[in-house]
């Protein structure tokens, strides 16, 4: 990237805040600063787990806590603990809008739809069509910046739902189906250094993606459990976890990579295909795969 990308990026951050209102110290006019409206918009609906809310808005655990606590004397919220003489159950926390919340969220909701439609009005047809196309585009492209991968326990409470999900996609677009106990395994003890490494792929803290290597013979790595959420395909999360595997399988010590691959997942050859993995005769008896690969690291 070069400066005019940064500065171009700087300038767009500077006309958005100022355009909705960010700087100032009542947002939308109701009272509270940007920050304590952001946190009623997401405990909105069945509220929100605390940990999953300051990494959605990233935000410092002491200043959440603070904003919670004003929340919370002003009526607005409910932070509640399912085990309170259980010190190791504070990290469950739960947060929910009051009535009076609820009462407030929807005050934002209308304050929040006047604002757009201010934005939108001062344009023509074709400029509003224009506009909202380029949010829509830059939303898209702010998520993809998103992505974080990290090696993670497969036995995880999100490793666990992301692997769910994978078995669940493989069995309705597999032609015969998808049983994984007749599928070459991939054991918790086998994604689990050193056998093997497990990741996970999130936005905003939320699940949307996973991958495995295991160590076979010397020098010698597969790629098993390959698998991008539906939400978060075209975002490069799949590229992202396939090449913190490959990081991983060089930083301890492999030089070749295999997997394997079904006929209906044309992404994935084609993924495969574009960072490198040339196709090879079979090498294993994996009854659903269709097509092998390897890679050179």
């Amino acid at each position: 990237m070069d400066a005019a990308q940064i500065q171009q990026v700087r300038r767009f951050n500077r006309l958005v805040t100022q355009r909705v209102g960010a700087l100032e110290e009542s947002y939308l006019r109701r009272g509270r600063p940007l920050g304590e409206a952001r946190l009623i918009f997401e405990a909105g609906g069945d509220g929100v787990d605390v940990r999953r809310l300051r990494h959605r808005l990233g935000l410092d655990s002491g200043y959440l806590s603070r904003m919670l606590r004003s929340l919370e004397g002003q009526g607005l919220v409910a932070v509640e603990t399912p085990d309170a003489d259980r010190p190791a159950d504070r990290r469950l926390r739960h947060v929910r809008l009051t009535e009076a919340g609820r009462t407030e969220l929807a005050a934002y909701e209308t304050s929040s739809d006047e604002l757009a439609v201010s934005i939108l009005a001062a344009l023509n047809e074709e400029q509003r069509t224009r506009l909202v196309r380029a949010m829509a585009e830059v939303e898209r492209l702010l998520r993809a910046a998103s992505v974080t991968v990290t090696v993670e326990d497969p036995r995880g409470a999100d490793a666990r739902w992301c692997l769910g999900e994978y078995f669940r996609e493989l069995a309705q677009r597999f032609e015969t189906g998808f049983d994984p106990g007749k599928s070459n395994p991939a054991s918790a003890a086998e994604m689990t250094p050193p056998a093997g490494y497990f990741v996970l792929a999130r936005i905003e803290s939320e699940p949307v993606g996973c991958g495995a290597l295991k160590c076979m013979a010397p020098g010698m790595g597969e790629i098993k459990r390959m698998w991008t959420s539906r939400t978060a395909r075209g975002l490069g999360v799949a590229r992202a976890v396939l090449r913190k595997l490959e990081a991983i399988a060089r930083e301890a010590g492999l030089t070749m990579l295999r997997l394997e691959t079904n006929r209906t997942l044309t992404e994935a050859k084609a993924l495969y295909r574009g960072e490198g993995y040339s196709e090879v005769p079979r090498f294993n008896d994996e009854p659903y795969a269709h097509h092998w690969f390897e890679k050179r690291i």
